[in-house]
């Protein structure tokens, strides 16, 4: 399929440029960028008054495939992830039969490509059955398509496993992906320990929680001299420990997702589960400090935690509510409404968060606009508002604290490798 995007101000994350030009895609790659392409015999997208960014991708999502489809599957989840600009997406492994097996890859890679609209790469466990007490073959889990490793869900309890999980992954060039929580710490909490988890009566999960595994993560790689990426930070301190450690040399990358920039734990107030995450939503302190952690590079990836759950799974007691919100749909314009719209990050600067650094961490093609590349691009009107309503969620699950908000910016067009799978703002691939 042959496409010419016109008239499209073209943002390049790796410069401080937005540049009038246009893109020919042949084969689904792109073929040239230039200014007044002469085309013929090809589709002509007329993007004037739209952004060209690249595709997003999303370093850290849950797809719920193998064993969880009533919550979500690859086929609803990549057409949700299209919906919300991302072309490419690694699913997390706390699936049911878990990613520990090079045979649930295939599962999932054969399905993406059956039945997805997006690139699907998966996310192995660091150790078998997310035991904690052994690790995965990890250089079987790449050479069957495993882009990173990570037991997301728990935390790798034992410092001497991680230790060596960092060592090991290393040898593969595999990213060790850490959810950073000290169960002891945790214990029952439902939320934020706070005034708010006071006033409602709820078990309170510390802030320390996340921050003493987060320092331990950092001497762990400044030790071994292996990276680590630190899922999900949603503290101030944590962001704190990981600047100094980088201010040190360590090894480390961060992400954080909308959530923890655009809410806090008020979300929660009057029992509302659809607030609750894990990590927790935090303060406004906490908020404040990831703004500025992605503002001053401590922050490098913008991810979803895409958690979907069924009705029935939030709609119980808080406190036995199960942890997550669908993200897909709502990132780029919580990004747009929270960091670029205030002017606290341009969009330059949001592309590299939510494309180029995560391609770079997974070590897939994408995060750039340039020849030869594949052609994964996304055009954006980044003017428009809209009031956003969970029932209208391409996702199987509704999830999402931020119904009835009003956010800005409205993707029109997503494309996968030279195919149109989003077109004005409708689903055309997989509907």
């Amino acid at each position: 399929m042959k496409l010419l995007i016109q008239n499209g101000s073209i943002v390049d994350p790796t410069s401080d440029k937005i540049e009038a030009k246009d893109i020919f895609i042949e084969d689904g790659r792109i073929v040239k960028v230039g200014k007044q392409l002469n085309v013929s015999d090809c589709k002509v997208i007329d993007s004037k008054k739209l952004m060209v960014l690249p595709g997003l991708v999303d370093a850290h999502c849950h797809l719920r495939d193998p064993g969880f489809e009533y919550k979500e599957d690859i086929s609803s989840g990549t057409r949700s992830a299209a919906k919300g600009g991302f072309t490419s997406v690694a699913c997390m492994p706390n699936t049911k039969p878990l990613i520990d097996d090079k045979t649930v890859i295939s599962y999932i890679l054969n399905k993406a490509k059956e039945e997805g609209v997006v690139k699907v790469f998966p996310i192995a466990c660091v150790t078998k059955g997310q035991s904690g007490e052994e690790l995965t073959d990890m250089g079987l889990l790449k050479e069957a398509g495993a882009v990173g490793v990570s037991d997301d869900g728990k935390p790798v309890v034992d410092a001497g496993m991680m230790k060596n999980a960092l060592l090991y992954a290393s040898m593969f060039d595999l990213p060790v992906i850490s959810h950073c929580e000290d169960l002891s710490l945790v214990k029952e909490g439902a939320m934020n320990e706070g005034v708010i988890s006071a006033r409602l009566g709820l078990q309170g999960i510390p802030s320390a929680a996340e921050d003493v595994m987060v320092a331990r993560e950092m001497i762990l790689a400044e030790y071994t001299g292996k990276p680590v990426h630190i899922a999900h930070v949603s503290t101030a301190l944590s962001i704190a420990l990981i600047r100094e450690a980088k201010k040190r040399g360590a090894p480390v990358t961060a992400e954080t997702c909308p959530h923890y920039f655009s809410i806090t734990e008020e979300s929660c107030d009057h029992f509302n589960t659809y607030g609750k995450v894990n990590p927790p939503l935090r303060s406004e302190a906490d908020n404040k400090a990831i703004i500025e952690g992605l503002r001053d590079g401590t922050i490098d990836i913008i991810a979803t935690d895409h958690a979907p759950h069924h009705e029935d799974d939030k709609n119980r007691i808080f406190q036995k509510a199960d942890n997550g919100m669908v993200g897909f749909e709502t990132a780029f314009s919580l990004a747009l409404t929270f960091l670029y719209e205030p002017g606290l990050m341009t969009l330059q600067q949001i592309a590299k968060k939510m494309s180029t650094n995560p391609a770079s961490l997974l070590k897939i093609d994408g995060g750039a606009i340039k020849e030869g590349m594949p052609a994964d691009l996304i055009m954006v009107d980044t003017q428009t508002e809209y009031v956003f309503d969970r029932e209208k969620l391409v996702s199987k699950s509704k999830n999402s604290p931020f119904h009835g908000m009003t956010l800005k910016g409205s993707i029109k067009h997503t494309i996968v490798e030279g195919e149109m799978v989003v077109e004005e703002g409708d689903l055309v691939r997989g509907a």
